[in-house]
């Protein structure tokens, strides 16, 4: 094993008795995405990944639990003694992403990661961006400019979304365009600026966000992202892409869902409908829903059930999908996230980007 064992994995040793809540912020500050529960002698007790986090609250849990309603109770280890090829051998094996490291009294005394021994890790998976639609809803400012060309703090929406992938270590993009094209072929060019490939597929007629996908010259050979050129967010989306292929139920799909809150401004009057007597009168109820963030994963053979040149929209395909009994998985987003639909959301992201991004 590498001398240089993450040298921060003290900071994400907690107690058994932190909660839920504090310990997603707790992972969110620490930024490794794994957090290790021990006992008063540094001893491990369990783990508990983002994968983890994100699965309990896609079941609504309580927060205020303590840890170990998510952690996982048995954590494959690893010891100083064992060298990088086993290590990796065994995250491959195991579809795992970290390995504490633990002496033979099973206390923490390091951790290993796939991105540590894997500074540099180049994914092959493609990425298409849908950049085709008109804007309507942010006229007049896309009459003469394409939505994902329009700019936040002096860089278009597009770029914004293409440079976090880049970050992330994908390389090959495909862009879905229609509506005035050529002004996004002329600025992305062949991508040759970014150090990345970027091609592009060309919708003669709007063919939604998943229809476009039958025109693709080849199939892809590896799951693959498709993305609204017109949100905005900061998540690694590397991230994404590690939960759905650790996913043990091999989903086709995997949408991403971000929680959305929705407050009744009166009080809402229960009413039985037989009798037409009062229940109860709940003021100013508050809702929960997911709602769609556009953006998503298909595994390569999902595309066998599109239409050759035919409108789709994702939601309707992922539906159909399902229907078929076909596993359609989900992934929530914690991170910042936000649509640019409105001229109301775009004054936003231009507030919120020096904040977020800087």
């Amino acid at each position: 094993m590498s001398k240089d064992v993450n040298l921060n994995w003290k900071n994400i040793l907690i107690s058994k008795n932190t909660n839920i809540l504090s310990a997603i912020e707790h992972m969110d500050k620490e930024a490794l995405r794994i957090l290790l529960v021990v006992d008063d002698r540094q001893r491990l007790l369990g783990i508990i990944t983002d994968g983890d986090i994100r699965r309990y609250l896609l079941k609504q849990g309580n927060l205020n639990n303590s840890v170990e309603y998510v952690m996982n109770h048995n954590p494959i280890t690893v010891s100083l003694t064992e060298n990088q090829d086993q290590l990796l051998m065994k995250m491959h094996s195991k579809g795992i992403l970290h390995l504490p490291v633990v002496d033979d009294e099973n206390r923490v005394i390091g951790l290993e990661t796939f991105d540590h021994i894997l500074t540099k890790h180049t994914r092959e998976n493609w990425v298409i961006f849908m950049a085709g639609g008109m804007g309507k809803r942010l006229h007049p400012l896309t009459v003469d400019c394409p939505k994902p060309l329009l700019t936040i703090s002096d860089k278009p929406i597009s770029e914004i979304l293409l440079e976090n992938f880049i970050k992330s270590g994908f390389k090959n993009f495909y862009f879905s365009v229609n509506y005035k094209a050529e002004m996004i072929r002329n600025y992305y060019g062949s991508g040759a600026r970014w150090g990345i490939h970027i091609e592009y597929i060309e919708e003669n007629t709007a063919l939604g966000t998943a229809g476009s996908l039958s025109l693709l010259p080849v199939r892809p050979d590896k799951p693959f992202f498709v993305v609204n050129a017109d949100i905005l967010t900061n998540i690694n989306f590397g991230h994404i892409l590690d939960f759905h292929q650790e996913q043990e139920s091999k989903p086709q799909a995997t949408l991403c869902v971000r929680q959305h809150q929705n407050t009744i401004p009166f009080g809402v009057v229960n009413i039985n409908r037989v009798d037409h007597r009062l229940i109860n009168i709940e003021e100013k109820p508050t809702q929960d829903y997911f709602i769609n963030a556009g953006i998503y994963i298909l595994e390569p053979e999902a595309l066998q059930y599109l239409s050759f040149n035919s409108y789709c929209d994702m939601p309707n395909f992922l539906t159909q999908l399902a229907k078929k009994g076909l596993n359609v998985g989900t992934f929530p987003i914690r991170e910042y996230w936000l649509d640019i639909g409105h001229q109301d959301s775009l004054a936003r992201a231009g507030s919120d980007y020096l904040e977020v991004f800087s």
